[in-house]
């Protein structure tokens, strides 16, 4: 699974949230599918760049433009992946995103394990928000524990001498 960090729980929690209210979706459009939607949040790009990168590619779905990929190619689709993964995430989980199919978020649903249609915005803003918050509870988990620090004269406002 992707390596938590706050950015990338932010941009699936906000991907979530677009999709929630009624983003503009289409499962076969690879700027308006799950992965173009977090691509999307994760870029600034809309749809129409998305999938004008896409359509630069021989290739025709996420799956195959993340099995083909190449961080040294400076294809179009190879640097919005680069950008996805530099947030966190690995290629199997773009895999994982487009079909909905990662088995351990898919456990985590509210109400328990059932599988997700990939295509049902509901379902997609459910796995989105599901999986950030695994990944939260990971990166509190991995977050260093600080003993208390007695504070210092600079903390409460004076210059130390």
């Amino acid at each position: 699974m992707a390596k938590p960090s706050p950015k990338l729980i932010d941009a699936l929690r906000e991907t979530a949230r677009r999709i929630d209210e009624g983003a503009d979706y289409h499962w076969a459009h690879a700027g308006k599918c799950n992965c173009g939607h977090l691509a999307q949040v994760v870029t600034g790009l809309g749809p129409k760049d998305i999938f004008k990168r896409a359509s630069s590619s021989k290739l025709s779905h996420w799956t195959e433009y993340a099995n083909d990929y190449c961080p040294t190619s400076c294809q179009p689709m190879d640097e919005l992946i680069s950008c996805l993964i530099g947030l966190g995430l690995e290629r199997r989980d773009l895999h994982h995103l487009e079909y909905l199919s990662d088995v351990r978020i898919l456990m985590a649903v509210p109400g328990g394990m059932r599988y997700l249609q990939r295509n049902q915005p509901g379902d997609v803003s459910l796995y989105l928000r599901t999986w950030a918050g695994l990944l939260e509870i990971e990166h509190k988990q991995k977050a260093p524990k600080c003993p208390p620090q007695q504070p210092t004269p600079k903390d409460k406002g004076f210059y130390a001498k």
